[in-house]
């Protein structure tokens, strides 16, 4: 059967980037030259310029036994010496690393001297404690520069970080220690989070709580200032050990390919998959990307990623690609909404953000709010606007650049996966004409191919996004499974990685992402992208956010089914029934009488998960009648019996 997945909603707005914009561009169009005309000597080129090899290369690539690749592996680097020590070397050391805003509204600097100092210290701790390299750490902590210091100690001691977002419960946390054998827990008696303390270290005490885990240390940040249980022996506070090492550490090289961390990432048997990094393909690739996609000049911007280090955007864009690259950033501890909804504009104006990265399902959330919120601070700092995480549907791109960018700077829309480590697809500002709601063109070096279900590449039209060369970031294996890793990514076209998202091409080649594959339905034989219909939803003046699935028809197959919440100032000027009405004529009017939603549920909210993406397996649980599925990862699992009251 073929997976030409059918589409007609087209966009056909363009942004030009400006003169001024382009003159000082850090990228150029020699970069896709070079690239085209030897890859791996692309690749090579830029290990060698953005990175200190402690023992230089000469191997490039090692793709003699796919899918397990080896970057750069007879050479050696140390991490944590490439995004700190060589900058305070460089005379850099005054510069500020970190600018961390903490939720109820105090902060602290870190210039990169400051943030060796600490980083040597307690990579002196965790070598004090038995930790060697190839141990495993895991990291359990809220948005607090002691989150950035212990990856960095961590990956500066050859150890192995496995990062596990401070919002998930005990039983997720063990589970992660378990597989990965950790050996230290480092966590925080609590963090902030719209205006409370959540506790941290009560939740680790649960998940260690039959005492068989492999861990022998718990490190225990003071952040929240909330009662902690303490286990003798075992639990340790972190700044009382601080002061008792030495303060000075010599880095050491490791191999390219010695592991870095381990990234747990859902997988659709309910077991997580440790999703294995490794050292010097992964920083090349990140440090490149940051400094090209972002149009970072470390000397002057000030670089927003507003991602938490729980999750892989946190790992390279807050801390690896930036602090690689010598830039200055922000780190914030809270979420957008608290104390108030304008704290991220007000961030914004207090440190003079220059470039921001962001996720659609934020921006979506602003616009409902309403863009007089965004214009009561001074946003005219920034310059780069980027989205990450899903595709961003057209009117939520050009709200973003008319309301947060002053309607002239570029939006560059990212299109990567915790597999793949590094931006994979995005136009390059001050080079390409921006198309909103397209990721546009994969970034120099990467070769990517839209392919029907048979494996021919399909020049234009929809099909499943893959990637056709192997990549310096790319994921090495599932940690201890490698029979998973290569049934997961490789089994359905071989030697190329198959990413489970459907895109398509249009007629000036560039890329479209559709959303997962497993989010397109079938209608009456035409196969439609949720994302698309979604979007055509989010561009009529009533939406603010929708969901889209598919639910079984007896006559159709698959029937479009949509969850929409409408903008704060629409929601007195229709009734339910009436918005229902106006979008599923919007979008047959848009689409196509194909797509018209058989249903179109108005809803407050969408059942999201803690890092923002929607949850559309419990919507088509709902839409469907059936009993809503596991909603334990969910941010607030209410959500789905307020939207379920409102369906039923």
């Amino acid at each position: 059967m073929s997976v030409q997945i059918d589409h007609n909603l087209e966009e056909i707005r363009r942004f030009r980037p400006s003169p001024e914009f382009a003159a000082q561009a850090v990228a150029s169009l020699a970069l896709y030259d070079a690239a085209k005309a030897d890859r791996l000597g692309f690749w090579a080129a830029q290990a060698k310029e953005l990175l200190h090899w402690h023992r230089p290369f000469t191997r490039t690539l090692d793709w003699t036994n796919p899918p397990f690749a080896k970057w750069f592996d007879d050479g050696e680097l140390n991490v944590a010496y490439n995004c700190l020590d060589r900058h305070v070397e460089a005379g850099n050391g005054n510069r500020i690393a970190l600018h961390w805003e903490g939720e109820p509204g105090d902060s602290r600097d870190y210039s990169y001297a400051e943030l060796t100092a600490e980083v040597k210290k307690a990579a002196n701790l965790l070598t004090s404690l038995g930790v060697s390299a190839g141990d495993r750490v895991a990291i359990y902590l809220p948005m607090i520069p002691e989150a950035v210091i212990s990856m960095l100690a961590v990956a500066r001691i050859g150890a192995v970080h496995s990062v596990v977002f401070g919002g998930f419960s005990a039983e997720s946390l063990r589970t992660r220690i378990d597989d990965a054998s950790a050996s230290i827990v480092i966590t925080a008696d609590g963090g902030y989070r719209k205006g409370k303390v959540f506790p941290l270290k009560t939740t680790v005490d649960t998940a260690l709580a039959d005492g068989e885990s492999t861990v022998r240390n718990v490190l225990v940040v003071k952040r929240g200032g909330n009662e902690v249980e303490w286990t003798e022996g075992r639990d340790l506070w972190w700044r009382d050990e601080l002061a008792a090492v030495d303060a000075e550490h010599v880095a050491k090289g490791f191999p390219a390919e010695h592991p870095l961390f381990i990234l747990y990432t859902s997988g659709t048997t309910g077991k997580p998959k440790g999703i294995l990094h490794t050292s010097g393909g992964y920083l090349t690739q990140t440090a490149f990307t940051h400094k090209n996609v972002f149009d970072l000049h470390p000397e002057k911007d000030v670089f927003w990623c507003t991602a938490d280090i729980g999750w892989i955007t946190g790992h390279s864009y807050v801390v690896y690609g930036p602090l690689a690259n010598g830039a200055t950033q922000v780190l914030f501890e809270g979420t957008p909404d608290s104390p108030h909804p304008g704290r991220w504009w007000e961030i914004i104006e207090k440190y003079k953000v220059s470039i921001f990265y962001t996720a659609p399902t934020a921006i979506r959330s602003f616009m409902k709010l309403g863009r007089q919120i965004p214009q009561e601070f001074n946003l005219r700092s920034l310059r780069l606007l980027g989205s990450v995480g899903e595709p961003i549907n057209p009117e939520a791109w050009i709200w973003y650049r008319h309301v947060i960018g002053g309607g002239s700077i570029p939006v560059v829309d990212t299109w990567w996966q915790t597999e793949t480590g590094a931006i994979m697809i995005s136009a390059l500002p001050g080079i390409t004409d921006l198309k909103p709601g397209s990721a546009q063109t994969p970034v120099p070096g990467i070769e990517i191919e839209v392919l029907d279900d048979n494996g021919a590449p399909v020049s234009e039209g929809g099909g499943l996004l893959v990637v056709s060369e192997p990549w310096p970031s790319m994921l090495r294996g599932i940690w201890g499974d490698p029979e998973r890793f290569t049934e997961t990514y490789w089994e359905k076209f071989g030697d190329r990685y198959f990413a489970g998202d459907g895109a398509r091409i249009d007629e000036d080649g560039d890329i479209w992402l559709l959303g997962r594959v497993d989010d397109v339905m079938n209608v009456s034989g035409h196969r439609l992208s949720t994302a698309e219909i979604e979007s055509s939803l989010v561009a009529h003046p009533l939406t603010a956010e929708a969901a889209v699935v598919g639910a079984s028809d007896e006559t159709t197959g698959q029937a479009v089914v949509a969850f929409v919440i409408l903008k704060a100032s629409q929601e007195d000027a229709v009734s339910p029934e009436e918005a229902s009405v106006l979008l599923r004529a919007h979008v047959a009017r848009q689409i196509g009488a194909i797509a018209r939603p058989r249903e179109v549920f108005i809803v407050n909210e969408l059942p999201k998960t803690r890092s923002g993406k929607i949850m559309r397996r419990l919507l088509r649980d709902l839409a469907e009648g059936r009993e809503i599925g596991d909603t334990t990862t969910l941010s607030d699992a209410s959500v789905m019996q307020v939207i379920s009251d409102k369906v039923r």
